[in-house]
C-alpha cells in the first residue's frame, strides 16, 4: 500500500499520488501516459496530473493495481 507519508514531492496536489517506494518500472506511465511521468534525475514516476473523467480514473485504477510494488495512492 502506498505511503502518504512518503509522497514524491513532484506529485501534482489531488486524491491520487505516487509514493518513493518506486521503482521505475514504467508500467503505470505505459497504461496512463497522461497522468505519470518520469522524473529522470531520480528514476522514479510521479502523479503529473490528476484524472480527468471515468475513462482516465479506470485507466489510473488498473496502474495501481498493476503496480508491483503498490506505489500509487488514493487520498480519497
Amino acid at each position: 500500500m502506498a505511503d502518504r507519508t512518503n509522497k514524491n514531492p513532484l506529485n501534482v496536489s489531488g486524491k491520487y499520488y505516487n509514493d518513493l517506494s518506486c521503482i521505475d518500472c514504467d508500467l503505470c506511465r505505459e497504461i496512463a501516459p497522461q497522468i505519470f511521468a518520469r522524473d529522470d534525475e531520480e528514476g522514479l514516476t510521479y502523479t503529473l496530473r490528476q484524472p480527468i473523467g471515468e475513462e482516465e480514473i479506470a485507466l489510473l485504477q488498473v496502474a495501481m493495481d498493476s503496480c508491483p510494488t503498490e506505489t500509487i495512492g488514493d487520498d480519497g
